[in-house]
């Protein structure tokens, strides 16, 4: 069954991938369209990342998560190395929990 869903699921994503690529040449989209489509998709990643780091099982997620995501929000802004941010904001939720801070 498990196979099924996956199938399903790469023919649906490859289906409108194709039919993009497709239409794309058979329509013009009005210029204020074509200006605001990659602000809505940044705008939806920044939204999907901002849900992941406030909540957990549709309830907010306390104060370690965030004070983490803040602390690699920052460290990656003052362009520090990758490995740095991940492991300074992983480190700043895992201490505030073990301190008690959930």
């Amino acid at each position: 069954m498990l196979i099924i869903a996956i199938v399903a699921l790469a023919a649906g994503t490859y289906g409108l991938r194709l039919a993009g690529v497709v239409l794309a040449r058979r329509y013009d989209l009005p210029d204020w369209l074509g200006r605001l489509l990659p602000v809505a998709a940044a705008t939806l990643l920044a939204a999907l990342a901002v849900t992941a780091a406030l909540t957990d099982a549709g309830r907010l997620a306390g104060v370690a998560r965030p004070a983490g995501v803040l602390v690699g929000a920052v460290l990656a802004w003052r362009r520090a190395p990758f490995v740095l941010v991940v492991v300074a904001a992983a480190g700043t939720a895992a201490v505030l929990r073990l301190l008690g801070v959930h």
